[in-house]
């Protein structure tokens, strides 16, 4: 499975910045305007994994194949985009379609660069964007618990519709959800204000390290849990050197992963995703899998024949596997397991199934 972001935010925030950093393109279009963004840009990007180059290293394995995550570059919001304001309508069906929020959030003065507002206020800046999320979906709401509609809608979802119209109305805090509904269930619900949502703080080269006075303003007030401090200016800068010349650039301005690598992390956590991988000669690959992911489940990731068929697997932890030497010696010294269809997958797993064709 890959998992899609999508990167929302005011208009001039740096978006379509970040976009262009995050996947090494320069697909979105940047400009100093509201709306340059109409259509969403989609990059798919491989995530970095040093567990892979470890395990085909003892493998020998031809390839090397890494899991995916999508970013959408979704265009500016504004005030009154759930009543269709700046073609906010169409801006807010494409964030529906994601299975994380990206909050991007102006944390930088600047005189070149366009503020809608008149002042610097990411608090600010952030409630009107999910004010105008939380907007579209009670009219969402509304139109689906109608009479006529009622009926095409499950009971469960019902009761989700009902719970999030409740909470938006009176103000409730809406994460409560994820206490009493699955994250598939909450997905397939469609509304925006219960996705899992990421806030990156974009702030100038001199505030990447410790932040600024509107980073802290931000956090005091929404904790730094799902909140990142990023550049995306230094994000570009960092994508246009050589490997070697990237290093020496963090070193020198003092930052120890890129954005990518902490949004993708951050990613993981939110929408709680762990990796296994497979290893031989022909190939190396990692796979996506969500949490307490079931071994059959996790075979079905590489075919459906694997799941519907699936006998056994056998399992061999990344440590294990790697201190081994592969898979031969793994089994010889005991450390491989054979596991059945309630085995619980664990992050790093190394897995050989074993299946009916």
């Amino acid at each position: 499975m890959s998992f899609k972001c999508g990167i929302v935010g005011l208009p001039n925030v740096g978006k379509s910045t970040l976009f262009n950093a995050l996947t090494n393109s320069n697909k979105a279009q940047a400009a100093n305007f509201p709306f340059c963004t109409i259509d969403p840009n989609v990059g798919v990007v491989l995530v970095p994994d040093e567990r892979l180059h470890n395990l085909a290293k003892v493998s020998n394995s031809k390839k090397i194949i890494n899991t995916t995550i999508s970013f959408v570059d979704i265009a500016g919001l504004v005030k009154g985009a759930s009543k269709g304001e700046g073609l906010g309508n169409k801006f807010l069906s494409h964030i529906r379609e994601v299975d994380a929020i990206i909050h991007m959030i102006r944390c930088f003065d600047s005189e070149d660069i366009q503020n809608v507002n008149p002042t610097v206020d990411p608090i600010r800046d952030l409630e009107i964007i999910e004010t105008e999320m939380m907007l579209a979906d009670l009219e969402s709401i509304q139109k689906r618990l109608e009479k006529n509609n009622k009926k095409n809608v499950d009971e469960e979802q019902l009761k989700i519709l009902k719970i999030t119209q409740e909470c938006i109305n009176n103000d409730k805090d809406l994460s409560n959800l994820n206490e009493q509904f699955s994250k598939k269930t909450l997905h397939q619900c469609g509304l925006l204000s219960v996705k899992p949502k990421i806030f990156v703080c974009n702030v100038d080269e001199q505030s990447v390290q410790k932040g600024n006075q509107y980073t802290e303003k931000f956090i005091k007030k929404y904790s730094d849990k799902n909140t990142l401090i990023v550049s995306a200016d230094i994000e570009n800068q960092i994508n246009e050197l050589e490997k070697e010349e990237r290093e020496n650039y963090m070193e020198m301005i003092g930052i120890r992963q890129t954005g990518l690598n902490m949004l993708i992390q951050k990613g993981y956590q939110i929408l709680e995703l762990d990796t296994y991988f497979t290893s031989g000669p022909e190939e190396t690959r990692a796979w996506t899998i969500e949490k307490n992911c079931t071994a059959p489940k996790a075979a079905g990731e590489i075919h459906t024949d694997f799941e519907k068929g699936f006998i056994k697997v056998e399992t061999v932890a990344y440590d294990d596997f790697i201190s081994n030497g592969g898979w031969f010696n793994s089994k010889a010294n005991g450390k491989m397991r054979l596991e059945g269809k309630d085995y619980i997958v664990k992050d790093g797993d190394v897995l050989n199934f074993r299946f009916n064709t």
